[in-house]
């Protein structure tokens, strides 16, 4: 275990060894509980701050990965992380402008900014941008894993609300869809329709079960309103250079994303 040292005024104030020890094992309890290691990225310029935010986090049993490059942090996102801890004021670039690109790929990790910047205008030019938390140096280490823990938390209520096959992310809550980093615009039916796949990824779902579960109706397939709205979602979710996603079972059904 390291020693818990205090840093300077654009770094954190750390509590006491023995509340820190209780809030890292809460910590590996969360991780644990979402049946994987939880990867965080930290993107901070600072040596001595980055080397204690990447010891205090996989000391709590969390994976940790730093970065001072957002270019770097750009080709690191492309492996899949579940928290960026941001820093918005780095060499190659404003924390910000990435966050906002990085929302507009259609990656969806948690982020907390971490940051100098105090004002109210900032902390709110912060959220709008796509963060999930700001937190003002100089910081509590505790506090820092305090807020980890609510974000976390709150991914595991909210995972529910995201159903994801293969290259596909559909968003229940925000309803929206996308396949890669490309947005895909759905009417209403078509929607549920994926949503109906989404659930069962892998599976093949007959004509019946489709029109029982979105139309609510079974005699839904006594008419080719099924096959119309499959061939209008199959066309809608082709994106140029990735490989079909939606297919069509002869004499069985349909299903999205191959077999599990």
């Amino acid at each position: 275990m390291a020693k818990d040292v205090g840093l300077t005024a654009k770094g954190c104030e750390c509590s006491s060894p023995v509340r820190l020890s209780k809030d890292r094992a809460v910590l590996r309890k969360i991780s644990d509980e979402r049946s994987q290691m939880t990867r965080v990225l930290i993107i901070e310029d600072q040596p001595h701050l980055l080397r204690s935010l990447l010891q205090a986090i996989q000391e709590a049993g969390l994976e940790a990965i730093g970065t001072d490059s957002l270019n770097q942090a750009s080709e690191l996102c492309r492996h899949g992380f579940d928290l960026v801890v941001l820093d918005l004021m780095l060499p190659d670039g404003n924390g910000l402008d990435w966050l906002r690109q990085l929302r507009a790929s259609g990656q969806n990790p948690l982020v907390l900014v971490l940051t100098a910047r105090d004002t109210v205008e900032d902390r709110i030019a912060g959220l709008d941008s796509g963060a999930d938390d700001y937190l003002v140096k100089p910081f509590a280490l505790n506090e820092l894993l305090a807020r980890i823990r609510a974000l976390l938390r709150r991914d595991q209520t909210s995972a529910g609300m995201i159903l994801t096959v293969a290259d596909v992310r559909l968003d229940l809550l925000n309803r929206t869809v996308y396949r890669g980093s490309v947005r895909i615009e759905l009417p209403q039916k078509q929607f549920e329709l994926l949503v109906c796949l989404m659930r069962q990824p892998g599976q093949i779902l007959s004509r019946q079960q489709i029109a029982e579960t979105v139309w609510n109706n079974p005699a839904a397939t006594w008419t080719n309103v099924i096959e119309v709205q499959i061939n209008q979602l199959r066309r809608r979710l082709h994106v140029e250079g990735l490989p079909a996603v939606l297919y069509t079972v002869r004499g069985r059904g349909y299903q999205i994303g191959g077999p599990q």
